[in-house]
């Protein structure tokens, strides 16, 4: 293919005719000019290295993270034995950022270049193709081809949270800033003795090891490890929707996992359920942080589905599935609680066998039009529906807190804390 420069210097062809016309050599000129051109393309047009001269190798990492940027370095070796000036575009998937062209000047043997993306959507993602456009010594013409490197990356759901946690070895934890709450002395299984502190239950002091030591001990208890919570996690039409460039599905599945690694940590098992009209996956329950990988694997790549999600049906396998006694935590939308019917009568034939924890996503857009000031008739009626929506949703939060069934209707930013919160207190009190 021409370059911009083969054809400005086309171009400049017609002045330079038109001058030698008036000077009587027009043809001459002429003739001469693009003979000239002619054979410069000639010579350009054999030198301009051959394909086969020209390897390219992409290096790409196994995982990422959802919206972190990660490098991508692609390796060049050019066996032509001359400099090629180049641009290279590689095929990123349709939801990553755009890194642009990249252009510069390969020299003979092996170099490397870099860029950086970042994938914005979970899921399993293919890199096929590199395309590259060279150009010779002269510059009047230039090759385009495209080199096959298949490779994929799995874009994982932001584990910050989950990573945050892991880290920490303290008695409080402490996610986005807040200080999540942990009782130490709450539990009947012995963890540890400590030293004494003024705020601790004096009831708890162990004489003998303060007689032995000389310093005032006390008996450190947890809870009672080895209980089995199962994460239930709703894929259907309502959780695609997004808030704050994330859709309610993100923002649950990183809730989960959070949650997930929390349980993990504290010795109990972990039971995941995705589901939407359908089963999409299950995982038995398993303990150990090794299981947090497991789930992972299984739920990274998890979408939503353009269909009404089936509680009810989830919550039939899971009775089926889970004979034991354990905590369910179900993310879902309130909206599906409280249109689905068999719900509740499946809720209320399994409280007895098992703990129920319902979470939902508040919808900030329903809470700004309860605020909205009347103004006119529209706005009344717009606010007055709104506010029916939110009636129906503290009705039904105060109905199944009535029959011992745990509703939280909490801002998305604030799903995390608030579940875990909600999962080390039913801990604490041994409610499990």
């Amino acid at each position: 293919m021409p370059t911009k420069r083969l054809l400005v210097l086309l171009l400049l062809g017609t002045p330079i005719a038109v001058i030698g016309f008036f000077m009587g050599t027009g043809y001459g000129a002429f003739w001469l000019y693009n003979g000239l051109v002619c054979v410069a393309s000639v010579l350009d047009w054999l030198t301009l290295p051959k394909r086969k001269d020209l390897e390219l190798r992409r290096v790409l990492p196994e995982q990422s993270d959802i919206g972190q940027s990660f490098l991508v370095e692609v390796e060049m070796t050019n066996r032509s034995g001359q400099t090629v000036s180049y641009v290279l575009m590689d095929d990123l998937p349709h939801s990553f950022a755009e890194a642009g062209p990249i252009s510069g000047r390969m020299e003979s043997g092996e170099s490397r270049i870099a860029y950086q993306t970042r994938g914005c959507e979970r899921g399993n993602y293919s890199f096929a193709w590199l395309y590259l456009r060279w150009s010779g010594k002269i510059g009047l013409w230039y090759r385009q081809s495209r080199f096959s490197f298949p490779q994929t990356i799995k874009i994982y759901p932001d584990l910050s949270q989950v990573r945050g946690y892991l880290n920490s070895l303290q008695e409080s934890l402490i996610v986005d800033g807040k200080k999540i709450l942990r009782r130490a002395k709450a539990g009947s299984e012995f963890h540890a003795i400590r030293e004494y502190v003024p705020d601790d239950d004096p009831r708890t002091i162990n004489w003998s090891a303060s007689a032995r030591s000389r310093r005032l001990m006390t008996n450190q208890y947890r809870p009672e490890h080895g209980k089995v919570i199962t994460i239930l996690v709703d894929c259907g039409r309502l959780m695609g929707v997004e808030q704050n460039n994330q859709s309610r599905l993100d923002q649950s599945l990183e809730s989960a996992l959070t949650l997930a690694a929390v349980a993990l940590r504290q010795g109990d098992q972990v039971a995941f359920l995705a589901y939407s009209h359908e089963i999409k996956t299950y995982i038995p329950p398993g303990r150990g942080m090794g299981h947090l990988h497991t789930i992972l694997e299984a739920t990274y790549d998890l979408s939503h589905d353009f269909v009404e999600a089936d509680p009810a049906k989830a919550l039939e396998f899971m009775h089926r599935q889970q004979k034991r006694r354990s905590l369910m935590v179900l993310f879902s939308d309130m909206e599906n609680y409280l249109v689905e019917d068999l719900l509740a009568s499946y809720l209320w034939k399994m409280r007895r066998s098992h703990l129920f924890l319902l979470l939902s996503q508040a919808d900030p857009l329903l809470h700004e039009w309860t605020r909205v000031p009347v103004e006119n008739s529209r706005l009344a009626y717009i606010k007055s529906v709104a506010q029916r929506f939110q009636l129906d949703r503290r009705a039904f939060q105060q109905k199944m807190t009535g029959a011992g069934i745990q509703v939280l209707d909490v801002p998305a930013d604030q799903l995390t804390l608030t579940v875990i919160n909600a999962y080390l207190e039913i801990k604490a009190r041994e409610a499990l």
